[in-house]
C-alpha cells in the first residue's frame, strides 16, 4: 500500500493509523505537530513518508515537530494557546495601522471630512463601509468590518423616539406624580380609574396588515397592492376604555369621525355595560387621557358631553390630562391596545365585523379580557359649544394644573 514500507522495519500500520485518527481530533496545532513528530521518530527511517501519508499532513509540519522535539531550549505556548507569542496571521490592523481610525471617522454620526462624500448618503451597510474604506486605498472584506465595528463598540441600533418637538413642560414629571396620588386615592375610595382613548383608525378591506400567522408553506395570503381606503367599507376607530386596578378592557368600534361625542358615547357604552355593576356604590369615575385629540384638554365638546353623561349617570367625572408630548405612557397603550395589535397581526380587517370579533378575543396569559361592541352611529364633524352651554358645565379645577385636572359634577342645569 505504501512505498516505503520495503525500506523500512515492520510496524503494525494500521495500529498506527488507529492511533492517528483517535487522537488528532483531540489535539490542537501544536499537540498535532508534535505529537506526529514524536510517531515519525518511533519509527525511525521512513517515519515521516509513512506519518506524512496516513495523517495527511505536510512533510514540512512534522519535520518542524521533529525540530522541536531535538530543541532541548524550545519554549513552549502558554496554556490554552496553540502558538508561541506572536505567531498566527497577523491582524488586519498591524497590517494597515490607520484602518481602525478610518473607519471610526466613516462611521460616526458626525462624520468629519468632504461633506458630500457618496457614503454619506448611503445606508452604512457592512458592504458599504467596505467600500468606503477600499475607496480610500485599504483592502478588507466586509465581515472583517463587522469585526472591527465590534470592537469599536458599535452595533445595529434602530431609532428611538425621544425627542421632542418643543421642549418638555417644566411641570411634566411633577404631573406624572399627581395623576399616581390621585388614581390610588380613587381606588382606596372604591372607584373606578380608566384609561382612555382611541386607537389609530384602521381601512376596512382585504389590506396588508403587519405580522405574520402560520401559513401553508409558500403559500401567503393575498391581499391588495395598495393601502387606499375603500369608500364603500370606510375606517373603523377602536375607541377604548381599561379598568387600570381590574385590568379589564372595552372597546367601542366606531365607523363615523372620531369627536367628543363619540369619545363620551364609548364612555357610556362601557359605564351600562360593565361599569355599573362593578362601580355601583362609585361616587366618582376618574379618567386618565391624552392631552389631544377628540378627549383633549383644550376640547369643549369633550367637556360638554362629560357634564351630559355626569348629570345622567348622577355620578362626578374626576379628569387627569398626561402633559403633552407623553401619550405613549396612557396605560392603555401598553396594556391593551398592543395586545390588540399582537392579536390580529397579520390578519385583514375585512369589515368591522371582524374587527369586533379579533378584539373581543383578544386575551393576555396574566387575566386581560377584552369586550368589544359595534358603534354605526354617525357623528358630527365641527360640532360648537355655545357659550351658554358652555357655562353650564359644573366643572371645578385643582389648584396644581387646572387645565389638565378637573372634576365635572352633576348639576340641575338643563343642558341643550
Amino acid at each position: 500500500m505504501y512505498a516505503v514500507l520495503s525500506d523500512m522495519p515492520k510496524i503494525d500500520v494500521i495500529a498506527l493509523q488507529t492511533r492517528i485518527e483517535t487522537m488528532l481530533p483531540s489535539l490542537n496545532e501544536y499537540q498535532r505537530r508534535r505529537y506526529l513528530a514524536t510517531e515519525a521518530k518511533t519509527i525511525g527511517h521512513g517515519g515521516i513518508n509513512l506519518v506524512s501519508q496516513l495523517s495527511n499532513t505536510t512533510r514540512k509540519t512534522i519535520t518542524k515537530g521533529i525540530k522541536e522535539l531535538n530543541n532541548p531550549n524550545q519554549t513552549h505556548p502558554q496554556i490554552g494557546k496553540s502558538r508561541k507569542k506572536g505567531g498566527g496571521r497577523k491582524t488586519i490592523q498591524n497590517k494597515q495601522p490607520n484602518i481602525l481610525n478610518t473607519l471610526q471617522e466613516i462611521v460616526e454620526p458626525h462624520t468629519k471630512g468632504d461633506p458630500m462624500h457618496p457614503l454619506l448618503w448611503t445606508n452604512k451597510s457592512l458592504r458599504n463601509l467596505s467600500k468606503g474604506l477600499k475607496e480610500q486605498g485599504y483592502t478588507i472584506c466586509y465581515r472583517v468590518v463587522g469585526e472591527m465595528l465590534k470592537n469599536l463598540g458599535y452595533g445595529l441600533q434602530a431609532n428611538k423616539k425621544t425627542l421632542t418637538v418643543e421642549p418638555s413642560h417644566p411641570d411634566r414629571d411633577g404631573q406624572f406624580e399627581y395623576i399616581n396620588k390621585q388614581t390610588i386615592k380613587a381606588i382606596t375610595k372604591g372607584n373606578p380609574v380608566l384609561s382612555v382613548d382611541a386607537k389609530k383608525k384602521e381601512n376596512l378591506g382585504n389590506f396588508k396588515n403587519n405580522g405574520q400567522t402560520y401559513q401553508p408553506h409558500k403559500s401567503p395570503v393575498e391581499v391588495l397592492d395598495h393601502d387606499f381606503s375603500l369608500k364603500e367599507l370606510g375606517k373603523a376607530t377602536p375607541y377604548g376604555v381599561y379598568d387600570v386596578f381590574r385590568d379589564r378592557g372595552f372597546v367601542n368600534v366606531g365607523l363615523s369621525a372620531e369627536t367628543g361625542v363619540f369619545a363620551v358615547e364609548s364612555l357610556r357604552r362601557w359605564w351600562y355595560a360593565e361599569g355599573i355593576l362593578e362601580y355601583a356604590d362609585a361616587s366618582e369615575i376618574v379618567l386618565m387621557c391624552d392631552c389631544g385629540g377628540s378627549n383633549g384638554y383644550r376640547s369643549r365638546l369633550w367637556k360638554f358631553e362629560l357634564s351630559k353623561f355626569a348629570n345622567e349617570i348622577g355620578r362626578s367625572v374626576r379628569v387627569l390630562h398626561f402633559p403633552p408630548g407623553t401619550s405613549k405612557w396612557n396605560k392603555i397603550e401598553h396594556r391593551l391596545f398592543s395586545f390588540i395589535s399582537k392579536n390580529w397581526q397579520g390578519r385583514s380587517l375585512v369589515s368591522a365585523a371582524v374587527v369586533v370579533s379579533l378584539i373581543g378575543a383578544t386575551r393576555t396569559e396574566k387575566g386581560l379580557c377584552v369586550r368589544c361592541v359595534l358603534d354605526e352611529s354617525l357623528y358630527e364633524k365641527g360640532l360648537e359649544v355655545s357659550e351658554a352651554d358652555f357655562s353650564s358645565i359644573n366643572i371645578t379645577f385643582d389648584d396644581f394644573h387646572g387645565e389638565w385636572n378637573y372634576t365635572i359634577s352633576p348639576n340641575t342645569q338643563k343642558t341643550a
